[in-house]
């Protein structure tokens, strides 16, 4: 039998005379050190107090419309050109780079509905309260020349949405019905419909160009096939879905804005529960858009604030707000993954940072090292107490935080009743329903 013992000679630990130094056991091994992980731990949490302290999202404020901003849209080659439409009927095309209009156009009588570009960035079509659907050159008009639309397909009904199908001439609106068009007829080439109420926004599938979704005014979420000119099926929920937008890296995800105050992200192939419910508004949520890598998305709500959540979790990690910004009505990620704009009541147009304390500009290499080095000492101290609190400080307006603490009171209420319940009834009588679950009512095929 072997037997394993520990053996230390003291002539390695025991000074020979008291003006001896004291030996420390060293390992020599270059890749070890005695306080790696606690000078790790400060170095995290000094990363973690500079990212706060340099958290500053805001950047331009692009002023000039003379009503609310109704609706956003991205230039899908140029990252420089965004569209906005107003509620006085006004589109307008901006310079991000500059930080100014470069054409104003009085499109329509009354609000701007909704406004997309063509795939190809060569025009954009307007949708408004005058029945109207028009297209529009991306260019301005020559000189001597009027600004007229291309097209203009007069409707029988109020439109309240439009989109344009990723890779062809085709383009879906969306009102009494969901209409899809070709640009070269003044009649749609297929109407779809199921319930009879108004439908409020309509979007392409950015993978499955085929698939649309839209949302309605009677609580549904239905998906359309345009090959068979059919609807799929409906997700019915407990309130009304604003608006919904695809995931562009995952082709059957996608996430839809509430006005329970949440977002669903669903898979469509198992529409009777949500993938994910993401809560932290403290009001209706009236718009959404996905990130172009698909691992976040942004929120406008009409609690005056935008919110970054990621995919997979139920909470927000940023929210944006300022003194002066009303009721947010819609938001765009653009297609670099680096800026958010939104428009509002207010008539503004605002533009952030998606990482609040990102450093603009060319980095240099050491710069860039440091950057990738104080992240991965975050992600590996994030779940320690004080780095944990300090990264998830956010300071909010006194409406919101009010807000925050009376539903927090009112939910703790909700859970303390659906248990006093279960306690006091027979076993199995009262069903345990999950926080997923709660809000769907029906799907329907």
């Amino acid at each position: 039998m072997k037997v394993k013992m520990l053996s230390r000679n003291p002539d390695h630990y025991v000074r020979e005379t008291k003006l001896d130094l004291q030996r420390v056991p060293r390992n020599y091994d270059p890749t070890l050190h005695p306080f790696e992980v606690p000078r790790e731990y400060v170095r995290a949490l000094n990363a973690t107090k500079l990212e706060r302290v340099f958290a500053k999202p805001f950047l331009a404020s692009l002023d000039g419309h003379r009503d609310g901003v109704n609706c956003l849209a991205k230039h899908p080659k140029s990252l420089a050109t965004v569209l906005s439409g107003a509620c006085d009927g006004e589109v307008r095309i901006w310079n991000l780079t500059k930080r100014n209009c470069v054409r104003a156009i009085q499109a329509h009588e009354g609000f701007v509905r909704g406004i997309c570009t063509r795939f190809c960035g060569s025009s954009f079509f307007t949708v408004g309260d005058d029945k109207t659907v028009k297209q529009w050159k991306m260019d301005g008009p020559g000189f001597g020349e009027e600004e007229e639309p291309l097209h203009t397909i007069l409707g029988k009904t109020v439109y309240t949405g439009i989109d344009h199908h990723w890779k062809e001439a085709v383009f879906a609106t969306c009102g009494q019905q969901v209409d899809i068009w070709d640009e070269q007829r003044t009649s749609p080439i297929c109407s779809m419909t199921w319930g009879f109420d108004s439908i409020c926004s309509v979007k392409f599938n950015p993978i499955e160009t085929f698939l649309l979704g839209s949302c309605a005014s009677d609580r549904n979420i239905v998906l359309y096939d345009m090959r068979q000119a059919t609807p799929l099926k409906k997700v019915i929920l407990d309130m009304r879905t604003n608006t919904l937008c695809w995931n562009p890296m995952e082709a059957f995800i996608f996430t839809a804005a509430n006005e329970d105050y949440n977002l669903y992200t669903f898979d469509m192939r198992a529409l009777d529960t949500p993938v994910m419910v993401h809560m932290d508004h403290v009001s209706a949520v009236l718009d959404v858009d996905y990130s172009p890598t698909g691992k976040e998305f942004v929120s406008a709500s009409f609690d005056k604030s935008i919110r970054i959540f990621p995919v997979d979790k139920s909470r927000s990690r940023e929210v944006y707000h300022t003194k002066r910004m009303q009721h947010v009505i819609c938001v765009r990620w653009t297609s670099d993954s680096r800026y958010i704009m939104c428009g509002s009541d207010e008539m503004n147009i605002r533009l952030w940072k998606a990482n609040a304390s990102e450093k603009l500009g060319v980095l240099t290499s050491r710069e860039k090292a440091a950057k990738d080095y104080n992240q991965k000492l975050k992600e590996k101290f994030q779940h320690h107490p004080h780095i944990k609190r300090i990264s998830r400080h956010r300071h909010l307006p006194k409406s919101i935080y009010s807000q925050i603490q009376e539903q927090r009171i009112m939910k703790e209420a909700r859970r303390r009743k659906e248990v006093n319940r279960l306690k006091h009834s027979k076993p199995g009588s009262v069903p345990i329903v999950s926080e997923k679950k709660k809000h769907i009512v029906a799907v329907v095929k």
